[in-house]
């Protein structure tokens, strides 16, 4: 889930919102100032509800963004860098770009996010008690036990064993320490993830055949996602585990052909070596890089983006000026291992990685790079695994360990 509007950085972490956020948003400024508000505390104007249910429903979306800036924070401690957190139409997400090295530090990172929700109800909870001791506006008091209980609910919902919320990580932390296998116990916890989703599913149709039709496609379409999301993590697991020890350099397409940011618009789509090719280019700059003699890599260059330049601006307009600058851009070294960055190889042009070996450019990974690569690795462990089932001493080039050069051979065609 990646943000459409960018808010900004806190304590160094980037925050965004998805679109899907302005649904939630007004379901819940429209519940509060059409709906408890006034059934409440009746008599006032509308403007006080209406005020009142926006400034909750900003206050709310604070407390989401600090329980994940609670997750990211707390997992930069313990070494897992954050690419960023958004706020969608379900809650929030902080995205990791890897894995817990360890179950306590799993513990501690899942663990944190429920506590400050718990810590915040706690907090409304007694604002509601000052409010109230103060004669502070019905309507007022109303807002802030809103916020205590919906804070105390998020926390209690996230703590439920089952991925992908809070407890199936917090699941998965006590399966790995108990078995000592990552892969194990995130199969458990993905397991018990989309059990929980299909009852959730299951009781939600229950409902909407009983009438509640908003309360049940609302609860159904919460089932629907986690056991989704539940096996979208299986299944990141398990690519993980089959890429484990493979390099992204053995994967990457080598020496990929690159643009100038000198190079204009026009001539950039007019050039049948950018035209019929590929999709995307890294983009170079003047000067010469201490890396290797090259120029230095400035972003990347989609077709997309070249065409959606004005066809009366791009004789004009350069390559530089129209590109992804590199810091926008997906970035990573040759000898990082291909599982740690797999979450950020996503389908589309402007999402290749541009793959850098001692500050050269070295490579780019696309999503389908990364398919071949998988597989071709399972493919070949699976002939391995037959063929010491069958007795034969060679391993059919099927050991992680010596993959790169049979995929090497298969690249060339050999």
């Amino acid at each position: 889930m990646r943000a459409t509007v960018v808010l900004g950085r806190i304590a160094g972490i980037r925050v965004g919102v998805h679109w899907s956020v302005l649904l939630i948003f007004g379901v819940i400024v429209l519940g509060l100032a059409q709906g408890r508000l006034p059934q409440a505390h009746p008599g006032e104007g509308w403007p006080v509800y209406w005020a009142i249910g926006l400034l909750t429903a900003v206050v709310f979306f604070a407390s989401l963004l600090a329980h994940e800036l609670a997750h990211a924070i707390v997992a930069r401690r313990n070494g897992v860098e954050v690419d960023d957190i958004v706020l969608w139409l379900l809650g929030g997400a902080a995205r990791l770009k890897a894995e817990a090295p360890s179950p306590a530090a799993e513990l501690r990172i899942a663990g944190v996010g429920p506590l400050v929700s718990l810590v915040l109800g706690g907090l409304f909870a007694l604002a509601t008690w000052g409010l109230d001791a103060v004669s502070a506006p019905g309507p007022v008091v109303e807002a802030a036990v809103w916020l205590a209980v919906i804070n105390i609910l998020l926390a209690a919902f996230n703590v439920i064993p089952a991925a992908p919320l809070d407890g199936g990580r917090l699941l998965r932390a006590f399966l790995w320490w108990r078995t000592g296998d990552r892969l194990r116990a995130t199969a458990g916890a993905t397991t018990a993830g989309r059990v929980f989703g299909w009852l959730l599913v299951a009781f939600g149709l229950l409902l909407f055949m009983r009438g509640d039709v908003f309360g049940g496609l609302w609860l159904a379409m919460i089932g629907w996602f986690l056991a989704a999301t539940a096996t979208a993590e299986g299944q990141q697991a398990q690519l993980r585990a089959v890429l484990a020890g493979v390099p992204v350099r053995d994967v990457m397409t080598p020496d990929p052909v690159t643009v100038p940011a000198g190079l204009t618009v026009a001539r950039f789509l007019d050039d049948p070596r950018y035209r019929y090719r590929h999709s995307a280019f890294p983009v170079t700059g003047e000067g010469v890089d201490v890396g290797g003699g090259a120029r230095p890599v400035v972003g990347l260059m989609t077709l997309d983006l070249a065409r959606a330049v004005g066809e009366e601006r791009r004789p004009a307009v350069t390559v530089g000026q129209a590109m992804l600058p590199l810091e926008r851009a997906e970035v990573v070294d040759a000898d990082t291992p291909l599982a740690e960055v797999l979450p950020r190889v996503e389908p589309g042009a402007e999402h290749r990685l541009l793959v850098l070996d001692g500050g050269r450019l070295a490579g780019i990974v696309s999503a389908s790079d990364v398919s071949r690569a998988v597989t071709w690795l399972m493919t070949t462990a699976q002939r391995g695994a037959d063929a010491r089932r069958g007795g034969d001493a060679a391993d059919s080039g099927g050991r992680r360990g010596d993959w790169g050069q049979g995929w090497d051979d298969r690249r060339r065609g050999a």
